[in-house]
């Protein structure tokens, strides 16, 4: 490849250092979102809208988390008019906080909801369109004719928001884009934002300008890059550089809910997108706000704290809005066809027991004198200057300083750049680390690096602004189509389990989503239980970009007044009898608004159809209506088994 071939994008104010994008400021209830003001948070009631004095209550709950918009289901006129009265019953306690009416499906219901709450939401994908899973051959004229129709029935609601000073967001959903948007551009990034677009053009048309916007879907990748191109097409038509809500659909729960929205946020973060944030955890609302305040006061201070990023690379020379692994050699078990590797850190420690590799998923069997291996099993073992005291369980090789390596076949040596340069023949026939910056990474170190076939990079950085300089190395060596696999090492300190469970997720995910690195070298402190939490978390950042799938993924949505049965037990429920099927994805809804739309990554979904009642899908395809809610999971477990893809869990290795 060629320097002067390779297409350059932008989508943001800067990629090397920490500039948030300029917007227009809304103005949502005396809490101003954009322009100059601090990033917001919010969340989304759980309670049944017509539950007045419930819904007061849990709303008090979230303000008090950190809330400072709270959105609230309005699935119909009734609701929407029982809005007032919970708005009155929170301002006779005190309460402020703008309100937000969430609508899907009906514009009779937004337009009674625009005249009483700060601010609307509205899906384009349902709000004046149809989702019925049906390909329309559509010409430009009949497609016209559609938007003429949305428009008719839009502009309302428009209208009230206007003469009423309502802020709106136009909120599409990857999982719930109609069939006019899936036939004419496919279930794409680009879908998502012209379904968007189409309304923000109508609201321009009219000038009405107090619009947020959002692309949310449970699939990372799709939602970085639906942001991103939103950004661009923005302004490539010249709109206002409106707000942006950001958050990822049906992260899930507890970890794995946190990892996969830190994933997905904290990318765009990291570029200066957004504007408000919502953490979607199948929790009770309130514990959403601290995950996405956690997020946020990152970057209270990251301008002053970060260091200028040396190069000369000023855009993105690979496409932001398509997932592309970069291309590599085969060096090993690393790089071009191979799944990203994780690496346990074990160098603090000071004595390593058989025994201790069972935290990295390595379990030493004494009655058969075996090895079993868990699906978090770490693939290298880093001991630095230590090699392991026996021999290493098969599936796990050891990776040492080079100062003591004995090149021995079945160990690996790490090298520092300088070191590697002057290593001459010193070397592994088939693999070596080498450790280095992006500031050491000179003209002459890529022409050897290109001449190099046994060689894999470990890049680490002490930039506060991580994650961009780790970028800029791998853009540097995309630009100069080197091939040398590279592994990301993150090595934190005085950090919580949760902010290390975001910043990690953001700092390795925000490569990983976009194709760049070919392993993960997660640490902290020398404690087998800060080793075990690495270990377990690495995986799950990987599985949360989409780029090593090891276990069961839940796309479960956020409770709301919408859902028709317990989100959180049924979650937790269908967890504790799956959460051993390795790669399959079971979508948990709790009402058709977030069904078989909502889940489109799932390979299986459990969706409230009823009091009661539950709607069990292969894909987006129904197989069982109105499976009694106490026997849905035993049915859910058939469905699976008769698919070939169910298995007894192991009794041999405790996960």
């Amino acid at each position: 490849m060629k320097k002067e071939d390779i297409q350059t994008y932008n989508y943001c104010d800067n990629i090397n250092a920490y500039q948030r994008r300029q917007t227009v400021t809304v103005n949502i209830g005396g809490v101003p979102m954009g322009g100059d003001n601090p990033i917001r948070i919010q969340s989304m009631t759980t309670v049944d809208t017509m539950d007045t004095e419930g819904s007061i209550e849990e709303i008090i709950r979230m303000v008090e988390s950190g809330c400072e918009y709270v959105r609230i289901t309005a699935p119909s006129k009734k609701e929407a008019e029982n809005l007032q009265n919970i708005k009155d019953g929170l301002r006779a306690r005190g309460f402020n906080v703008p309100l937000v009416a969430d609508i899907h499906f009906t514009p009779n219901a937004a337009e009674v909801a625009a005249k009483i709450v700060e601010k609307v939401r509205i899906n384009p994908g349902n709000y004046a369109d149809k989702k019925k899973f049906d390909f329309i051959e559509y010409d430009d004229a009949t497609y016209q004719a559609e938007l003429d129709r949305i428009r008719e029935k839009f502009i309302p609601l428009v209208e009230i928001c206007k003469e009423y000073g309502t802020a709106m967001r136009i909120g599409t959903n990857h999982g719930s884009l109609s069939d006019r948007i899936l036939s004419r551009y496919g279930d794409t990034p680009l879908g998502m934002v012209e379904s968007a677009l189409e309304f923000l053009r109508i609201c321009d048309e009219l000038d009405y300008h107090e619009i947020v916007l959002s692309m949310k879907a449970s699939n990372t990748q799709v939602m970085v890059q639906a942001y991103r191109l939103l950004v661009q097409k923005m302004d490539e038509e010249g709109l206002k550089p409106y707000p942006l809500h950001l958050g990822v659909t049906e992260a899930g729960d507890g970890e794995d809910g946190r990892v996969k929205s830190a994933v997905g946020i904290g990318t765009l973060l990291e570029d200066g997108l957004g504007d408000t944030v919502r953490v979607s955890l199948t929790e009770a609302p309130e514990a959403e706000a601290p995950v996405a305040e956690a997020l946020i006061k990152r970057y209270d201070n990251r301008r002053e704290e970060s260091n200028v990023i040396p190069t000369s690379i000023t855009s993105s020379p690979k496409n932001p809005f398509k997932y592309e692994r970069r291309s590599t050699a085969e060096v090993a078990t690393f790089g071009d066809h191979n799944v990203p590797r994780v690496i346990a850190n074990f160098a603090p420690v000071d004595e390593i027991t058989m025994k201790s590799l069972k935290v990295i998923g390595h379990h030493y069997l004494p009655a058969t004198d075996k090895w079993a291996m868990s699906d978090h099993g770490a693939d290298y073992i880093y001991t630095g200057t230590k090699p392991l005291p026996f021999m290493a369980p098969n599936g796990l090789k050891n990776i040492v300083d080079a100062s003591i390596w004995n090149k021995e076949d079945d160990t690996y040596p790490l090298f520092e750049l300088s070191e590697y340069i002057d290593s001459s023949n010193n070397l592994h026939q088939d693999l070596n680390f080498v450790r280095t910056t992006l500031k050491e990474l000179d003209e002459s170190i890529i022409a050897t690096l290109k001449n190099a076939s046994n060689v894999v990079l470990m890049i680490h950085t002490e930039n506060a602004h991580a994650m961009p300089e780790l970028r800029a190395l791998l853009y540097k060596l995309y630009s100069n189509d080197v091939k040398t696999p590279v592994i990301i090492e993150r090595n934190y300190t005085d950090l919580t389990d949760d902010q290390l469970q975001l910043y990690s997720s953001t700092d390795i995910g925000g490569l990983l989503i976009d194709g760049l690195g070919d392993g993960v070298m997660l640490s902290t402190d020398n404690s087998l239980e800060s080793i075990e939490f690495c270990n377990r978390l690495s995986f799950g950042i990987l599985q949360a970009a989409r780029t090593r799938m090891t276990k069961t993924e839940y796309i479960s949505c956020p409770s709301c007044g919408r859902t028709l049965f317990d989100l959180q037990e049924t979650t937790a429920m269908i967890r504790q009898r799956t959460d051993h099927l390795k790669g399959v994805k079971i979508g948990i809804m709790g009402c058709i608004v977030n069904g078989p739309g909502e889940m489109a990554d799932a390979d299986y979904g459990y969706v409230g159809s009823g009091k009661g009642k539950i709607t069990l899908y292969r894909g987006q395809e129904v197989v069982k209506r109105s499976v009694p809610e106490e026997n849905a999971v035993d049915e859910l477990i058939k469905l699976i088994d008769e698919d070939g893809n169910w298995f007894a869990p192991s009794e041999e290795v405790v996960q």
